[in-house]
């Protein structure tokens, strides 16, 4: 058999187009527009690039995007105050700060510094345990853009056996908690699994977020499953090039499971997309202005 191909891109590009429909009731609503601000510390290129996308995005979608870019040499303590000064602006709905950040500022601290109603990241302790306990809350883009992913393949994922190799907090974790929310029966394997295949060949539902390229073999999935590939690795492909890869090992596991996102094109595109989201979301409830709870 041949696996059908999940169109990351066509996903990020409804979703997208939803959330522009959205953004001129809000302006009319709350005069203004939706604000969504990305701070930046240093000169990573690829956070560089990454952040110069959100921006190009979040401005198409008709919504205000402002990125403040930090030095590398910014200490903890000035970052924390302006993530405060941002939590005290009411004309920033938004606020995502972009990791990794520089080896003297500390991670966690930085991300419980942001006002949950603004996390867009949805990585803040209180959005974990509103996740965790099913209440209101944002989310991880990347595990909620896999989740949207698998309902319109699959339609209901009630009953269904659902495998995540990767426990990291951004992905693993949340992705299995979104899981279970879906009333899946679900398990989290990782590097100290007893036997991955055999775990992972049980699965009607399997998320690889692992970063080891194209680990899942063909033989690990079951006919039929659906995969989600969220890896994103840069392999040598001779002649001095490279190539992006996923964690799965996508032409063989084509040919066994029943769908599976690419890579590029499969998860990556919804992830901004549902940063967008995220923020028009923020937006609607930090002005106080009802929002259907499947516009978006």
């Amino acid at each position: 058999m041949s696996a059908t191909i999940i169109d990351g891109k066509a996903a990020a590009q409804d979703l997208r187009a939803r959330i522009a429909a959205l953004v001129p009731d809000f302006v009319t609503a709350a005069g203004r527009k939706p604000g969504l601000t990305v701070v930046l510390v240093g000169e990573d290129p690829a956070s560089a690039v990454y952040v110069r996308s959100k921006g190009v995005a979040t401005e198409a979608a008709g919504m205000k995007s402002d990125t403040i870019r930090l030095p590398a040499e910014t200490t903890q303590d000035e970052l924390l105050d302006l993530v405060r000064a941002l939590n005290a602006d009411d004309s920033v709905d938004g606020i995502l700060v972009q990791l990794p950040l520089p080896k003297q500022i500390d991670e966690n601290a930085v991300i419980a510094a942001i006002d949950p109603d603004k996390d867009v990241d949805g990585f803040h302790p209180v959005n974990a345990g509103r996740l965790a306990t099913g209440l209101p809350g944002f989310v991880p883009c990347t595990p909620l853009g896999c989740l949207m992913m698998l309902k319109t393949q699959l339609g209901t994922l009630a009953g269904r056996e659902a495998v995540v190799i990767g426990r990291s907090n951004i992905v693993g974790k949340p992705m299995a908690q979104l899981l279970l929310g879906e009333s899946c029966t679900v398990t989290i394997a990782h590097s100290k699994t007893r036997d991955l295949p055999a775990v992972v060949r049980r699965a009607d539902i399997v998320v690889a977020a692992v970063g080891r390229p194209e680990m899942v073999q063909a033989d690990w999935i079951k006919p039929g499953a659906t995969v989600i590939d969220v890896g994103i690795n840069r392999i040598d492909a001779g002649e001095g090039k490279t190539r992006l890869v996923g964690d799965v090992a996508f032409d063989a596991v084509s040919q066994v499971a029943g769908a599976i996102t690419p890579v590029p094109g499969g998860v990556g595109p919804m992830t901004i997309a549902v940063l967008l989201r995220n923020a028009l979301v923020a937006a609607y409830r930090n002005a106080g202005v009802p929002l259907a709870p499947d516009a978006i």
